[in-house]
């Protein structure tokens, strides 16, 4: 399914991710944050989204409890960045797959 996002076409699934990670930019996730309720990406949330691309390139399964362990970020801080669902709000605005555990 196609999606204009930020100026750019998408393809995205039924719940609105990115299925191609390389269509993915910092004004996309921008105005994808925004749609989650998330009006400014700070640095913090930025290197939460690089860390998130990194692991999902990698193949790495993604958890909370991995993203706590990360030396990125904490749980408490995961949840103050993204709140309402940390794991999927931030991997939907960084352009990967909802993760598998997320609801």
């Amino acid at each position: 399914m196609k999606k204009n996002i930020a100026g750019t076409e998408v393809d995205v699934n039924e719940e609105g991710y990115l299925t191609d990670m390389t269509q993915w930019n910092e004004a996309i996730a921008a105005t994808i944050a925004v749609e989650e309720g998330i009006p400014t990406l700070t640095d913090k949330h930025k290197q939460v989204l690089e860390y998130l691309r990194q692991q999902q390139s990698a193949g790495v399964a993604l958890t909370i409890r991995s993203m706590g362990k990360s030396n990125v970020v904490t749980v408490k801080e995961l949840y103050d960045l993204f709140p309402g669902g940390p794991l999927k709000k931030s991997s939907k605005i960084a352009g990967i797959p909802k993760p598998v555990g997320c609801i």
